[in-house]
């Protein structure tokens, strides 16, 4: 079956509105859909960012809020902007880890965007995260437990490399079974067909 690897940030504004739709839009071409969480950190270190983009360039940022608003409006999911950007995402890269291996990833992952920045809440604690996987009928103690041990710290770790080795810059980002790299969640639905059009 074609498929993408969605490389996605839990700090990255617009992973919120591709994580909404990636599932939808890639059934609709018979492609499957692999969730990689990663860290944006260390890739904006080595460019020597110590801050999102976003924050270290002023006229930029306020552009990417407006456009959220109006993507969303778009898109008809929630906006709402947290009162901390970027929250630190360590610790829900490494449940979505855990996710990934139990098969709640996906909806893990649209459950935490939108609890970001659909209601502007914290995702960066134990205690942020506990409620958003209780309301998945998961076990919130066993799963933070297993994202917290060196095992569950090492999975977010090696997406992160695997990001990297990739050529992955930015989030959202998509890849292909053939290596070809789709930046941004415009280039979605380019992805999704590259992957149709191309299946080994």
């Amino acid at each position: 079956m074609a498929h993408i690897t969605f490389w996605f940030d839990f700090a990255s504004t617009y992973s919120y509105l591709a994580a909404m739709r990636v599932a939808d839009v890639a059934e609709q071409r018979g492609v499957g859909v692999k969730w990689q969480p990663f860290l944006l950190g260390p890739i904006f270190g080595a460019q020597g960012w110590t801050d999102s983009p976003f924050n270290i360039y002023e006229a930029k940022g306020k552009y990417m809020w407006r456009d959220m608003a109006r993507l969303a409006d778009v898109l008809d999911v929630p906006f709402k902007r947290p009162a901390t950007f970027p929250q630190n995402s360590l610790l829900a890269g490494r449940v979505a880890c855990v996710g990934q291996d139990d098969g709640w990833v996906a909806d893990f992952t649209r459950a935490t965007y939108t609890a970001q920045f659909g209601r502007g809440q914290d995702i960066s604690t134990a205690e942020d995260l506990t409620p958003i996987l209780t309301s998945l009928d998961l076990d919130a103690a066993d799963i933070l437990a297993r994202a917290t041990s060196s095992d569950g710290k090492l999975a977010l770790r090696a997406g992160t490399d695997a990001a990297i080795s990739a050529g992955v810059f930015g989030a959202p980002s998509f890849t292909t079974h053939d290596g070809e790299l789709f930046w941004g969640s415009d280039r979605l639905e380019e992805a999704v067909d590259w992957a149709a059009t191309h299946a080994a």
